[in-house]
């Protein structure tokens, strides 16, 4: 069966995969949420969920680095990717030998869409179909009352880097109540915190990922925001797009809950 992914590039499958090599974090974990672990060959040394099921297949390197001669080893029938996370030289070489399906994220129903074709190309629709239906209910629950929170969501520490719009985190912050104070700037944002204050973000979110932000971190935004709420937050829950946004929905929920309070006090 041919088909085409999210970047517009067609592929042929002359029957159902059996060997996946998936370079892209979430979208491993949707592989085995639909019930295709044992389908799952390799992965990146950053496909951590679900455990201990990743820790016994085969790495290939990173998201951005990726090692062809162990991919060629373990003669895939199918190659998962992502056109931000990968290396786009990476990917057209693998296209050249093998069937890359890729993926393109922005929004909640890019991220539905890639599931139900993962879905489609597996033959797990049915599974696809339950889990998207899921996900649709649990951030219909996203109900917001009162007014949106200005926000600021910081990944990079070294220089200082946030997120813009344009990106599914961005995307994310608007369904969980809050307004991106940042949205004005490019994707991805280099800042001072000076500029950060500029923006009179009212909470400061700095993810766990890629760069993993700690109480020190707090600490100095604090100094330039004293008036914001500066917190910690659990960065899959804001970039992972593909069966973990069954739990994003409820984390929002929470979030959402203690910043008002945290506010209000």
């Amino acid at each position: 069966m041919h088909f085409t992914d999210q970047i517009g590039h067609s592929i042929h499958l002359p029957q159902p995969p059996q060997r996946i090599v998936s370079l892209v974090p979430s979208q491993t974990e949707l592989l085995f949420h639909l019930g295709l672990g044992a389908k799952v060959v390799g992965l990146t040394k950053f496909c951590i969920h679900p455990q201990p099921d990743c820790k016994a297949k085969q790495r290939v390197g990173g998201t951005k680095q990726v090692s062809l001669e162990k991919i060629a080893a373990l003669r895939p029938d199918l190659i998962i990717a992502n056109k931000e996370e990968n290396d786009r030289q990476t990917v057209e070489a693998l296209q050249q030998q093998y069937p890359v399906w890729t993926s393109d994220i922005e929004t909640l129903e890019d991220a539905l869409a890639m599931i139900a074709s993962i879905g489609q190309l597996t033959q797990k629709e049915p599974e696809a179909g339950q889990l998207n239906d899921a996900i649709r209910t649990a951030f219909e629950s996203l109900k917001i009352e009162g007014q949106e929170t200005r926000a600021a969501y910081m990944i990079w520490y070294k220089p200082w880097m946030a997120v813009g719009s344009g990106t599914f985190i961005h995307e994310l912050l608007r369904l969980a109540g809050f307004i991106n104070v940042l949205e004005h700037k490019t994707r991805y944002p280099i800042l001072t915190l000076e500029e950060l204050a500029a923006a009179k973000p009212a909470v400061v979110l700095l993810s766990s990922e890629p760069f993993p932000f700690k109480q020190r971190h707090i600490d100095e935004v604090k100094k330039f925001c004293p008036m914001a709420d500066v917190r910690l937050v659990d960065g899959e829950m804001f970039s992972w797009y593909g069966s973990r946004l069954l739990l994003a929905a409820p984390y929002f929920v929470n979030l959402r809950n203690e910043i008002s309070c945290s506010l209000n006090h």
